[in-house]
C-alpha cells in the first residue's frame, strides 16, 4: 500500500463527524427493524441485514455499536439500548462453552459497559459495575477452559471446529482472558485446582505465533515473513502440530487477509495490556522475559506482509493467493477495486487490521511512524466512498465486507462474478471501534483501550 507521510489525524475530523451521524440512524434503524426472533444478525444481502447459522459470534457486535454510539456522541439513547440489550440477550454467551468468540461478544459489550464506567462516562452503580465485572469474570474462565494440551506440555484455546483446531482469529479473544485475570479471577479445575486465565492467554499467545504465523525461517516452502495461515491442526490423541488448514481462506499456504487483521490487532493490543501487569505477576508467566518480544516480532512480521501485501489505498482482496488475483494485473499498484470480475475485497479486515496498525505505530513511537501513517490511510479510505454505507436505506455502515468467499455465502449482485457491495456485522463494529479510537485522539480523550482507564500512561517501547 502507499503511505501518505503527511496524513494527520486531524484530517480526519470531517469524515468522522460524517461517519457518527450516519451510524446514529443505522443503528437506531437496525434495533427497530431486527427480530431478535430471528436469531443474530450477521451479514447484508441486498443491504438486509440477515442472519446465517455458524456460530452465534456477532450479536455483542450490534450491541457494542449502540454503546460505542454513546461513546462516541454522548447520546444517552445509545447507552440505554446497548446496556439494555446486553443485559436482556448477552448471558447466553457468558456461558457459551462451544465457541472461541468471547472476546469479541462479551469484551464488546459487558466490557464497553465497565470501561465507560471506569471512566466517569457513565454513572453505573457499583452493583452495575460488578455485574458487569462477574460477567467478564465468567467469560474468561469459560474461554481458557476451551483448552487444548499440546505435546510439550503447553497448549491453546481450540476454536469452534474442535480441540484439532487453533483458529488465528482467537488471538483476539485472549481479550477475555486476560481481563477477567486483571479482575482476580482464575478458572478452577478438577480438585480445586486453579488455572491462571493469564498463564492461559500466553500459552495461546505463543503457540499461534508458533504455528500460525511465519517469520521467514524457512519453516515450509511458502514461509515468507508475515504470512498467516487461518487454522492449525493438530493430533489430539498425542498432542503434536499436523499441517496448516484454513476455514475461509482461499487454501493453507495463502494468507487470508482477515485471520491476517486478527492477528495484527490481536498482539498490538496484548502489547498495550503487557505493559499494565505487574512485574512479578509478569515473571510468573514470562519467566525468561521473551514474551514482549515475541509479541512484538509477530505484530510487525503481520503489519509489514500487510502493507506489502495491499492495495494503495489500504483495502485488502480477501485472500492473497486467490487465484482470480493472477488476472488482475498489477492490482497492488493501484486502488482496490470492489466491483471486479475476478476476486472481492474484504473491507472489514481493514478496518480491524487499521486499529493494529495504529496501536502498533503509538506502542513504538518514533520507531512506529510507518504503522501509524498506515493505520491513518486505511481509515481515511474507509470513511469514504466506496466504503461508506450513504445510502440510508442499507442497514450496513460498511460496504464490501466479505463473510465465507470458500462456501458461497456472500451476496453476488445479478449480473456480477464476486461479492461486493455488502456489510458484516463484525466490519461495521471494527469501523467502529477503529472511528471512537480516531475521535478520542483528535479530541484529547482517553486512550482507547480494552482493559479501561490507564493506557494513556503506559511506558512505550523505544
Amino acid at each position: 500500500m502507499k503511505i501518505d507521510s503527511r496524513l494527520r489525524v486531524q484530517h480526519l475530523s470531517c469524515a468522522l463527524d460524517t461517519f457518527f451521524d450516519l451510524a446514529g440512524r443505522k443503528i437506531a434503524r437496525l434495533q427497530r427493524d431486527w427480530d431478535p426472533a430471528k436469531g443474530t444478525p450477521v451479514f447484508t444481502r441486498r443491504g438486509k441485514y440477515t442472519t446465517r447459522g455458524w456460530t452465534e459470534w456477532t450479536q455483542g457486535f450490534m450491541y457494542g455499536c449502540q454503546i460505542l454510539q454513546f461513546d462516541a456522541t454522548d447520546d444517552e439513547r445509545f447507552l440505554a439500548m446497548g446496556r439494555e440489550n446486553t443485559i436482556a440477550r448477552m448471558a447466553p454467551h457468558v456461558s457459551h462453552i462451544g465457541v472461541h468468540d468471547h472476546g469479541f461478544n462479551n469484551v464488546s459489550t459487558y466490557g464497553n459497559l465497565r470501561r465507560l464506567a471506569l471512566e466517569g462516562r457513565t454513572a453505573e452503580s457499583p452493583d452495575a459495575l460488578h455485574f458487569h465485572e462477574l460477567a467478564l469474570k465468567v467469560s474468561g474462565a469459560v474461554q481458557a477452559a476451551r483448552w487444548t494440551q499440546l505435546a510439550d506440555g503447553s497448549g491453546f484455546i481450540h476454536s469452534f471446529n474442535g480441540a484439532h483446531s487453533l483458529f488465528s482469529d482467537t488471538v483476539r479473544s485472549c481479550r477475555a482472558l486476560v481481563l477477567a485475570d486483571a479482575l482476580g479471577h482464575c478458572l478452577m479445575g478438577e480438585n480445586d485446582r486453579a488455572f491462571s486465565l493469564l498463564d492461559r492467554a500466553v500459552q495461546h499467545l505463543r503457540n499461534t505465533a508458533r504455528y500460525n504465523v511465519y517469520f521467514g525461517r524457512g519453516r515450509d516452502a511458502y514461509d515468507v515473513r508475515g504470512r498467516v495461515v487461518h487454522e492449525s491442526l493438530f493430533n489430539t490423541a498425542d498432542g503434536n502440530y499436523r499441517c496448516p488448514s484454513t476455514q475461509q481462506g482461499y487454501s493453507p499456504f495463502s494468507t487470508w487477509t482477515r485471520g491476517l487483521a486478527w492477528i495484527i490487532t490481536g498482539y498490538a493490543e496484548q502489547l498495550e495490556f503487557l505493559e499494565t501487569v505487574p512485574a512479578a505477576k509478569r515473571a510468573e508467566v514470562d519467566p525468561e522475559g521473551t514474551l514482549k518480544a515475541l509479541l512484538l516480532g509477530s505484530a510487525r512480521a503481520t503489519a509489514d506482509f500487510y502493507i506489502a501485501n495491499t492495495p494503495t489505498d489500504g483495502i485488502p482482496y480477501w485472500d492473497t493467493g486467490a487465484p482470480g488475483l493472477a488476472h488482475m494485473g498489477d492490482y497492488l499498484d493501484r486502488p482496490s477495486e470492489p466491483d471486479n470480475a475476478h476476486e472481492p475485497v474484504d473491507s472489514s479486515a481493514a478496518a480491524i487490521a487499521a486499529q493494529g496498525l495504529l496501536r502498533l505505530g503509538r506502542y513504538l513511537g518514533s520507531k512506529g511512524k510507518r504503522y501509524r501513517q498506515a493505520g491513518l490511510g486505511v481509515a481515511k479510505t474507509l470513511l469514504d466512498t466506496p466504503y461508506l454505507a450513504e445510502e440510508p436505506r442499507h442497514h450496513g455502515l460498511l460496504l464490501h465486507s466479505v463473510y465465507h468467499r470458500p462456501n458461497g455465502w456472500d451476496y453476488v449482485p445479478k449480473g456480477k462474478q464476486v461479492p461486493f457491495g455488502e456489510s458484516s456485522m463484525w466490519g461495521d463494529y471494527h469501523a467502529m471501534e477503529l472511528a471512537v479510537y480516531l475521535k478520542r485522539e483528535i479530541e484529547g480523550g482517553p486512550y482507547l483501550t480494552f482493559f479501561g482507564p490507564g493506557a494513556s500512561s503506559m511506558g512505550r517501547a523505544g
